[in-house]
């Protein structure tokens, strides 16, 4: 009895899983998210501000941004919630990393539309899941 109630439970788990990966991939595969870094210097056009991302899977590679320019990406999460992308930012003789993306704080603040923004700008980094209402995040120092 027992070997049979074992055997079971790891059925219905198979089914489950392969029904959530038929059904719902979003949830099986990962939620897509859309991540941009905008330049919000203003009057800074000689000199750019470099920008340089990876996660532990992607090197998305640096960009040297001018005013207004931005840098784009899309991620899918993870299974395990451990998806993670860093950025170096450097302006002038300012530097500093920041979690473009980390799941635990991004899952919820990013919004149903699924969009984290940041704006760099002289006093810092802000955020935003609309574009609209920004909110600074930390400063450079």
């Amino acid at each position: 009895m027992k070997v049979l109630t074992n055997i079971f439970l790891v059925v219905s788990l198979a089914i489950g899983i392969i029904f959530m990966s038929l059904y719902q991939p979003e949830y099986f595969y990962g939620l897509e998210y859309d991540v941009r870094v905008i330049n919000g210097f203003k009057n800074n056009s000689s000199l750019p501000l470099v920008i340089w991302c990876s996660s532990n899977n992607d090197d998305l590679g640096g960009r040297a941004l001018q005013e207004g320019d931005d840098f784009s990406w899309s991620l899918k999460t993870s299974f395990w919630g451990t998806t993670h992308f860093l950025c170096t930012m450097k302006w002038d003789a300012m530097r500093r990393k920041f979690d473009a993306f980390k799941v635990p704080r991004d899952l919820q603040r990013c919004s149903l539309f699924r969009k984290c923004s940041w704006s760099v700008r002289e006093d810092g980094f802000y955020f935003s899941n609309d574009e609209v209402n920004w909110k600074k995040d930390f400063s450079w120092l």
